[in-house]
């Protein structure tokens, strides 16, 4: 049985995902003192940090974009919003699985205002992991379905 993703939800998630691009500047600078340890390396390394640093940016921007601009689009069954969806759900599902695995959340300052910002900062990404899955999961059933 295919339960479909509301809009609101799906709209939800895009101003999410353009939220964190926003605030992820903030973050690295007062929770992490990012560009503090990125003087650290080579020159070169700096720059590339600084690259995928913006690469990130510039992806939870765009996901957030496509999800409010193209909403109707994403949930259509075709190929396009297999893979764009696949896409997306694949990001967040890795970003949420290395966040558990690999970022030791003790090392955020430990004001109230850093320890709230993270568990909102968590349920957000795994509120779009599990969003754009359940969009990838719903175009698939459409798609193999018709």
């Amino acid at each position: 049985m295919k339960y479909n993703v509301p809009n609101w939800l799906i709209i939800l998630g895009g101003i999410g995902q353009i939220f964190t691009a926003l605030i992820y500047p903030y973050i690295r600078h007062k929770v992490f003192d990012w560009y503090n340890d990125v003087k650290q390396l080579k020159p070169l390394n700096q720059e590339i940090a600084k690259t995928y640093g913006r690469y990130i940016q510039g992806l939870n921007f765009s996901f957030g974009c496509i999800a409010i601009l193209l909403t109707t689009d994403l949930q259509n069954g075709t190929r396009l919003a297999m893979a764009l969806t696949g896409l997306i759900g694949a990001y967040w599902i890795g970003k949420v699985a290395t966040q558990i695995a690999y970022y030791p959340m003790y090392t955020i300052p430990q004001q109230p205002i850093f320890k709230f910002g993270s568990y909102f900062m968590n349920t957000l990404f795994t509120l779009f992991a599990v969003v754009f899955a359940w969009l990838f999961v719903n175009n698939c059933l459409q798609y193999f379905n018709s």
